[in-house]
């Protein structure tokens, strides 16, 4: 079968195109600039083109799959529905693969990446053998001969269980079929599309909608929104067991909350620091249980967890000859701004901290504005550096480009260890004023990243 891909350099598009190519699939793929993602899918032995041109499609593809954020006159898609080649969407793709595998999908605003990454090498030692698709690249996964240092985004499994990361943003999650789903928790986010929590919840009523009585949903019970949503379910009479089925139509609830004596004994096993990592880790302590996996297997699979790309990655740096440290994530949303930051400092209680944050997206920026200044206000570091918001391509609108910045919410932060410097003189001024032995966090969604390498 040939299979092109429209935005293959997207995290979650280039594991799809990987598990095509896995299956003796002819795999080609355009994106709008080169990158690690496409050099490595070259080696694969994937066709890459740079740029979206008509001609890139051709006459004998089977499938066209493209990302959601392109748009209706993308001149591939165009020219692939003109020659009626069958054209998904990468939610919809992935929901097709759904329905053939016993997936697990995890869910949540936030520690998606991290647990579906951490449930698919769980089962892997297990010997359950799953096939895994994550929008992060694990270390674990470098079973392709040119896999990058980083690792890979995909594991292609023998079994028919699939691991998949089920984002919320745009109700992607609403193309899949799961047989667990595992939720971590819920807040606003994504307001350009959802505008409302109401309009978040309800989203998620209908996703968990999607298991029958043969489905299980892992929830974390002390998280305020999954637990309004499940009592809806409790009060229809679903009687609740713990990894049993219940009664009803309705699927089995499985909770997990944080118990100090276990929480203890995760965050000795665990090498990342943080609250928020335990949640995780529970989550996938449940999964564990519900198929009978042994909990000395989980235990010992959290223990080696080695974290994934942009998720609390703690590299050696120089600036200017001087010795530091790096932490580079991808934490974007106000909460794992704070969350990350007072992880940092729980690791490096003694060390001076420095921290480059990149807004992602004016309208993130703009809908969370003062949850980003409450959130700011509150991170234990002593250095903060707040650069220019990433813009996202076909999604940003003239009236909120106009009405948020950087400089305003620096402004509004009004903290003495909080500044504003462009990206260009960021690198130039840590290089001057950082101390050897500090601690430098380089963190957002966009191309902040790039900045890692200058140190």
């Amino acid at each position: 079968m040939k299979v092109h891909f429209i935005g293959i350099g997207g995290i979650g598009v280039s594991a799809l195109a990987q598990y095509y190519l896995s299956k003796g699939n002819e795999v080609s793929g355009s994106d709008l600039a080169r990158s690690e993602i496409t050099d490595f899918l070259k080696k694969l032995k994937a066709k890459i083109y740079i740029g979206n041109f008509g001609k890139n499609i051709k006459k004998d593809f089977d499938l066209v799959i493209y990302s959601p954020a392109v748009k209706k006159n993308n001149p591939e898609l165009k020219r692939a529905k003109s020659y009626k080649i069958k054209t998904l969407s990468y939610p919809e793709a992935l929901g097709e693969l759904t329905k053939e595998y016993f997936t697990i999908a995890v869910s949540g605003t936030h520690g998606k990446s991290t647990t579906a990454s951490m449930i698919g090498l769980a089962l892997t030692k297990a010997g359950l053998d799953p096939t895994v698709i994550v929008g992060t690249k694990l270390k674990e996964f470098k079973q392709h001969t040119h896999s990058p240092e980083e690792g890979s985004n995909f594991k292609a499994g023998l079994s028919k269980t699939l691991v998949i990361e089920a984002d919320e943003h745009f109700a992607s999650f609403l193309n899949y079929w799961p047989k667990i789903i595992v939720l971590t928790n819920i807040e606003r986010d994504h307001l350009d599309y959802y505008k409302n929590l109401k309009n978040i919840l309800s989203s998620f009523r209908k996703y968990i909608r999607r298991l029958g009585k043969d489905g299980f949903l892992v929830v974390n019970e002390d998280d305020k929104n999954i637990s309004k949503i499940i009592s809806e379910f409790e009060n229809l009479g679903s009687k609740i067991t713990e990894g049993e089925l219940a009664s009803t139509n309705h699927p089995s609830i499985n909770k997990f909350s944080i118990n100090e004596s276990e929480a203890k004994k995760i965050k000795r096993l665990l090498k990342m620091p943080g609250r928020h990592n335990i949640y995780n880790a529970l989550a996938v302590l449940a999964v564990a249980r519900i198929l009978h996996i042994p909990d000395d297997i989980t235990f010992k699979s959290l223990s080696e967890f080695k974290g994934t790309w942009r998720r609390f990655e703690i590299k050696k740096g120089k600036a200017s000859k001087k010795s530091i440290t790096i932490v580079s994530d991808y934490g974007h949303h106000p909460t794992e701004v704070l969350a990350t930051l007072k992880a940092v400092r729980e690791k490096y209680p003694k060390k001076n901290i420095w921290c480059i944050f990149q807004p992602h997206q004016r309208q993130r920026t703009y809908y969370l504005f003062d949850d980003f200044v409450k959130a700011f206000r509150e991170t234990p570091v002593d250095n903060i550096i707040i650069t220019d918001i990433y813009d996202v391509a076909g999604r940003e609108t003239k009236k909120i480009k106009a009405g948020v910045s950087s400089k305003k919410l620096v402004k509004k932060i009004n903290q003495q260890n909080v500044q504003y410097l462009s990206i260009d003189k960021t690198e130039k001024y840590v290089k001057e004023n950082i101390k050897s032995g500090d601690i430098l966090v380089i963190m957002g969604a966009g191309d902040i990243y790039k900045l890692v390498d200058k140190f």
